[in-house]
């Protein structure tokens, strides 16, 4: 065999898998058809939009700068310029990062793109059209996802967008319509409407975000009405049409919305469809490719990481699948990542949360309890002027262990951790009242909100015994 391992893909995933062969002394090369390296993670998805959100969300820290610029065109302008700048800059930055990191381990960069020849070969194809085989012992199918595109919306990178060729724009519109209601959606929603675009937003759910705690989404919701937003909920998009310098969308309710742009988010879809898994004995459904626990396709030297085999679809989580089929491709180690892992949507405010939601709680018919703390009665929050921020603490009544932890406002996918670290060590609500946090700071909301909790625990046991 050429290699020991040949990953396709550079994102966090293929990234993670490369570095943890080559620690282990394997012949690793990864294999990235497009002419840069990172993946959706770095090129187009994950780094780019939340640089370009940092930009959305220091204007809106700025006192009403917001507000003045918004009638300038030019003003208006220049703060897109200066988002893409920070966007390119700090892509430029974390590619050579990753570059350097890949070369100092050992790791070869093959540039082409990969399809299967047999279970352990593969045809690279480069850009010039030249064409080799390469065989591995192992072989990890990192080759990630991209934006949904239905043949029936006639996206043109200009009016009608997806979310990376959003990304690409450079000149904001006056308006845009939104369609889609989760991640993606809302967090371009944030950018766009703090840098004075009007917005409107389309989507069949009664709720954005429709998985997460109503109470939580609800902050965001009234944090995107201040800042101009239209919802269209409950409703879904009959055609999408190019008009003139413009944008009709007409929804099935019959009504008519005009924007200059359409940002159309609504799922994504796996780049498996050039890998030719049959030649290999790949099965897959509709594309996503079915794994079992150590992240093995249906041919066990062959694996899968990342968002080809779907939910949760993170970068955090794909680099941790990539570190784990490498662990057991060559070692038969299991390596057991931490049972609750952190999600975050990188709205203005953020969303983070670990756990459960108090739906999925009802429906095991778990006995609990909810502490609030309001960023507005810390002294920190006070001090930054965050007015919505909200963590919020469910707790299991049998035993007092976190069963979720959701957490509304500045630096939520900071302050998420402490909660993520309290449920993966078995800790109980006490151990947040116990702790000394600094002061003042965000953190010491979860001292309030546990204080919240064992108030009411405290106020069960004394009804009980009586």
């Amino acid at each position: 065999m050429d290699y020991d391992v040949l990953i396709i893909g550079s994102g966090p995933a293929g990234q993670h898998a490369a570095w943890q062969a080559a620690r282990m002394g394997k012949r690793a090369a990864i294999i990235e058809r497009k002419p840069k390296i990172g993946g959706a993670g770095l090129q187009t998805g994950t780094i780019p939009s939340k640089a370009m959100r940092e930009v959305a969300y220091l204007l809106t820290r700025s006192g009403g700068m917001r507000q003045a610029l918004a009638p300038d065109s030019r003003n208006r302008h220049g703060l897109l310029t200066d988002a893409v700048r920070r966007k390119e800059a700090v892509i430029a930055q974390q590619e050579s990062v990753i570059l350097q990191r890949l070369l100092r381990h050992g790791v070869a960069l093959i540039p082409g793109e990969a399809s299967f020849v047999d279970a352990h070969t593969l045809q690279v194809v480069d850009a010039s059209g030249n064409t080799r085989q390469i065989s591995a012992d192992v072989i990890i199918l990192a080759s990630g996802s991209r934006p949904r595109r239905p043949a029936n919306v006639p996206f043109d990178k200009k009016t009608v967008l997806d979310s990376t060729s959003i990304l690409n724009l450079r000149h904001l519109p006056e308006s845009l319509l939104v369609v889609g209601g989760g991640v993606i959606a809302c967090e371009f929603v944030s950018i766009f409407s703090a840098l004075g675009v009007q917005i409107s937003v389309v989507d069949s759910h009664a709720q954005l975000l429709t998985y997460l705690s109503e109470d939580v989404v609800g902050v965001l919701a009234d944090s995107f009405l201040g800042m101009g937003v239209t919802f269209h909920m409950q409703e879904r998009v009959a055609e999408i049409r190019r008009e003139g310098y413009g944008t009709l969308t007409i929804l099935e309710s019959g009504k008519q919305i005009r924007a200059d742009a359409v940002l159309y988010a609504q799922g994504r879809e796996p780049n498996s469809g050039g890998l030719n898994l049959t030649m290999a004995g790949v099965s897959s459904k509709e594309g996503w490719i079915d794994v079992n626990q150590h992240f093995q396709t249906s041919v066990p030297h062959i694996f899968a990481v990342g968002d080809l085999i779907g939910r949760p679809a993170l970068a955090s989580t794909g680099m941790e699948q990539g570190r784990t089929a490498v662990l057991f491709a060559f070692g038969g180690e299991t390596f057991v990542a931490a049972e609750n892992f952190p999600m975050a949507v990188y709205t203005i405010p953020e969303i983070s949360y670990v756990g459960k939601t108090e739906k999925e709680i009802q429906q095991e018919n778990i006995p609990y309890v909810v502490g609030r703390a309001y960023f507005k009665d810390s002294a920190r929050g006070q001090i930054i002027g965050d007015a919505q921020g909200l963590l919020k603490l469910i707790v299991d009544a049998r035993n007092e262990k976190l069963l979720g932890v959701h957490i509304v406002g500045e630096q939520a996918s900071e302050l998420i951790h402490i909660g993520q670290l309290v449920m993966n060590l078995h800790g109980t609500v006490r151990d947040l009242v116990s702790n000394v946090f600094n002061y003042p700071t965000l953190a010491e909301c979860y001292k309030l909100a546990a204080l919240d909790c064992t108030h009411q625990l405290d106020k069960q046991k004394s009804a009980l015994s009586s």
